[in-house]
Formats: C-alpha cells, sequence, structure tokens
C-alpha cells in the first residue's frame, strides 16, 4: 500500500520548497551517525539540492566503533563532510556539574545528543546553513528522541515516515544495503534501539499504521510511552495574558 517512488518524490519536491521559502541557496547541514536515518535524509537532500548543497557533520564522542558506516555513507554521496569530536564538551559539562550535584543516567544518557545539535547549529551559522531534523514516525511515537537534541532541527523531512517505510526509501535513493539493514543502536548507552524499547520496530509500524498489534502488554507498552512522550511532539506551552 506505501508507494514508496512517490512519497519519495513528493519529499523531494518539499525539500526544495522548503529551502526556496526559508533559506535560498542555503545548505543543508545533516549530522551523519551512519544509521539509515541521517543516510536517508542525507541522500533526499542530495538529489533535492544537489551535492554541493549537504554538508555532513561527523561527531564522535571519542572513540565510535561504527563510524566506517558514516564515512561510508559521505563518500557514497560525494559530500563535503567535518569530523568534529565533542568529547571534550561532553566531559567539560559533566566535569562542571559533578561539583554541584549528582547527575542522573538519563542526564548523562543526553547530554552527547544536545551537544551534537549545538554542534550543528554552530556549522549550520557559520556555513549557511538550514539543519536537518532526521527523526522518524516510529521512533516520535514513543518518544525515542532528545528533546533540543536529535529531535531539533529547522526542517523534517521524516517525521511522518515510520521505520519501514523509511527503509524502503533508502533502497529507492540506492542506498548500500549495509547502511539501510544496519541494525540501529541508540549510540548513547550501547544497546540496539528494540533492546531499549522493548518492542520491534516491525511490531511497532504495524500498530501505528493499521491499529493492529498481537500482544496485549506491547500494546499497553507502547500506548504508555507514546502517551507520556507527547510532550516533546507539542510546541511549548505559552502564556497567554489577558490584556
Amino acid at each position: 500500500m506505501f508507494d514508496a517512488v512517490k512519497v519519495k518524490n513528493d519529499c523531494v519536491e518539499w525539500i526544495r520548497k522548503f529551502f526556496e521559502e526559508n533559506g535560498k541557496g542555503c545548505n543543508a547541514i545533516i549530522g551523519i551517525s551512519g544509521g539509515k536515518d541521517s543516510s536517508v535524509a542525507a541522500a533526499l537532500c542530495v538529489e533535492a539540492l544537489g551535492r554541493e548543497r549537504v554538508i555532513g557533520v561527523l561527531m564522535p564522542c571519542g572513540e565510535q566503533h561504527d563510524i566506517d558506516m558514516a564515512e561510508l555513507l559521505v563518500k557514497h554521496l560525494g559530500i563535503k563532510h567535518f569530523v568534529i569530536n565533542v568529547k571534550e564538551a561532553v566531559d567539560g559539562v559533566i566535569k562542571s556539574l559533578e561539583g554541584s550535584m549528582e547527575i542522573s543516567t538519563q542526564t548523562r544518557t543526553n547530554i552527547p545528543p544536545r551537544i551534537r545539535m549545538t554542534t550543528l547549529y554552530a556549522v549550520s551559522q557559520s556555513n549557511n546553513g538550514r539543519v536537518v531534523n532526521t527523526c522518524n514516525l516510529s521512533e516520535d511515537w514513543v518518544g525515542y528522541s532528545t528533546r533540543y537534541g536529535d529531535a531539533a532541527g529547522d526542517f523534517s523531512p521524516m517525521s511522518k515516515l515510520t521505520v519501514t517505510e523509511v527503509k524502503q526509501i533508502g533502497r529507492i535513493l540506492g542506498l548500500p544495503d549495509v547502511l539501510v539493514d544496519k541494525v540501529p543502536i541508540d549510540g548513547l548507552c550501547g544497546k540496539t534501539d528494540e533492546e531499549n524499547l522493548g518492542f520491534t520496530y516491525a511490531v511497532l509500524d504495524r500498530y501505528i499504521r493499521e491499529g493492529k498489534i498481537d500482544d496485549e502488554k506491547t500494546k499497553e507498552l507502547i500506548d504508555t510511552k507514546h502517551k507520556n512522550n507527547l510532550f516533546k511532539l507539542e510546541m511549548m506551552p505559552i502564556f497567554e495574558p489577558e490584556i
């Protein structure tokens, strides 16, 4: 039922229109992890704007065991890229906090993606850019993103596409299978996405698109995560005074 060719073409046109209206002549700045999301988003931008207007940013935190996948992508697409190691910045923030409070595990987990987004905006402002958000619908549905980290950006080509659909588009774009099929790892605690979530993306995507799910406990888990994380998808609440 999913027409990947049509959706890909429509998305490419949408990206072109965004830049015409919100930054004519600007560059697309994208964080490159080597996973399917950044790979597909980068490839969509290349098709929409041309490789000369897409800049990748590789941001290891110390040593990144799979950085070769990110290097493969930028080579495959032929795009300009920077490698900016964020470890010193992350360590600096943590060290400053440690002198004042006990730092939670969640805090330690979310500092790197927020530092990476700060880095992306720094690169963007120095290179006439607009930052690409690389989130997808499946991850957003259950809050599997860091607010003001990877959930930020200036435009989002895939936030209404499930993981299954993103992978189909990746194949149409001619990306190497090793990038499209790479087992997603959060890059924060070393576990796969599905280990962290407690269910597979195939199960989640079927539930999102068809409303069908076989296990009631999994349904309850997904529904709870979705409800608890809706705030990440909404605008910041703003007080409106009666003046």
